[in-house]
């Protein structure tokens, strides 16, 4: 196991709610460094002076705390734990393996908000932190029971960015077009860094994505076809960034299944997916009317490795992995992204941030005259004077007409911004 990369971005966005009493939710797909992300909490809180007695951690993965199954037995135990009025710091991490977990959490919350006289202590200042795998987390009960008092941050694997710091304070060396083949291809989940050669990655991704599909999602909603699921669920990690058709996907899957399926079931399944953070929806703006659109027909996965596992190829020349690799970038840096929609044809992403906006084009490499002249193209029918940008793999630089050409790894590794 390497040196463990301190994740500087994240931790900077929950530092100012560290001794809040606003309830931390950090949410993600399973192995993206939540629970490192917990202890790197921790170990800035015991930095600054919180002595280890008052930090409090349930993983409820770990087979130590199975026996806390449900909200009962877990407000049971925080309250064991509580020994004085002093401040508090509570983690719990899988917290969705805790049978109405919400419930425990609003009696924590609220107990700590009320004083109990005598011989019984309450902190009145406990600072809770959650982890989970599940985007419900905060759309359900707890959202409903504490309006308003929670927070969501969302974790996701090692950006390229991420990847090239963790190379570095680990001593491994690869130059540029080595690392950026090498992360279409295995994508970012840390633990994937531990093994060293093709075919133990390869095992580690396929039980990772199979763990995830059975534990997050087969499990849990009761899905009766398995089968359909699993192989809709291979169209999604097969097609990252593709237009999507659900009476196409209805029709190929219920022709090769023999039985029919509904839009209600593909509709349930994309859910189900988007939950356990697989894949990632992205919605239109209307670039002519300059607003967002409420539907969906394009999905980009969580990491570009479970791509490779489903299919066992890099398809770099359909730039489809270079466009999920920059959205989730665009995604981890503080973007709102949409593709872009004109009356006759579309832009791969608008970014906005800060009220300002983008338009950005992705294309493998700005080869020929044709893909020059496609890819700048796109631009024609918008009238926005918002800054335009195609951002390719490139080196030399083709900006021209006032669009603006990007190499894609400086834009990774924050060399260059928009």
């Amino acid at each position: 196991m390497g040196n463990i990369l301190k994740r500087t971005k994240y931790i900077d966005r929950i530092r100012p709610f560290f001794d809040s009493d606003i309830i931390k939710v950090i949410t993600g797909i399973r192995r993206s460094g939540k629970s490192k992300l917990l202890d790197m909490i921790i170990d800035e809180l015991k930095v600054n002076g919180v002595d280890e007695k008052y930090i409090i951690k349930i993983n409820f993965d770990d087979m130590d705390f199975d026996y806390l199954t449900d909200a009962k037995s877990l407000d049971l135990y925080i309250k064991k734990h509580i020994k004085n009025n002093k401040k508090y710091y509570v983690f719990l991490d899988e917290i969705q393996n805790v049978y109405e977990f919400e419930k425990a959490i609003e009696s924590i919350f609220l107990r700590s908000r009320v004083t109990i006289s005598f011989s019984i202590f309450t902190s009145k200042n406990i600072s809770i932190f959650l982890t989970g795998s599940n985007s419900k987390l905060l759309s359900g009960e707890l959202a409903t029971l504490l309006t308003g008092r929670t927070i969501e941050f969302q974790i996701k694997p090692f950006t390229f960015y991420e990847y090239s710091e963790y190379c570095k304070v680990n001593d491994l060396t690869f130059d540029e077009d080595e690392r950026i083949n090498d992360y279409i291809k295995w994508g970012g989940f840390p633990l994937r860094f531990d093994y060293n050669n093709d075919d133990a990655k390869y095992t580690y991704l396929t039980n990772l994505y199979n763990s995830i599909i059975e534990k997050d999602i087969l499990r849990r909603y009761e899905i009766r076809n398995k089968n359909v699921f699993k192989r809709i669920a291979s169209y999604f990690m097969n097609n990252p960034g593709k237009l999507l058709s659900i009476d196409n996907m209805i029709n190929y899957f219920g022709a090769n299944e023999k039985e029919n399926i509904s839009k209600r079931t593909i509709y349930n399944y994309i859910e189900y997916l988007s939950s356990a953070y697989l894949i990632q929806p992205i919605k239109k703006y209307n670039i002519k009317g300059k607003s967002e659109l409420k539907n969906v027909d394009k999905y980009y996965i969580i990491d570009t490795g479970f791509s490779y596992i489903k299919t066992n190829k890099i398809d770099f020349d359909g730039t489809f992995l270079l466009e999920n690799i920059i959205y989730n970038e665009l995604i981890y840096q503080g973007y709102e992204v949409f593709v872009g929609k004109t009356y006759k044809s579309e832009v791969d992403f608008v970014a906005v941030k800060n009220q300002k906006k983008y338009f950005i084009q992705v294309a493998y490499l700005l080869a020929t005259k044709e893909t020059i002249t496609r890819e700048f193209g796109a631009f024609k029918p918008i009238t926005d004077a918002s800054p335009k940008i195609i951002m390719s793999l490139d080196t030399i630089d083709f900006s021209r007409d006032g669009i603006r050409h990007m190499n894609i790894i400086k834009f990774l590794l924050h060399k260059d911004n928009l």
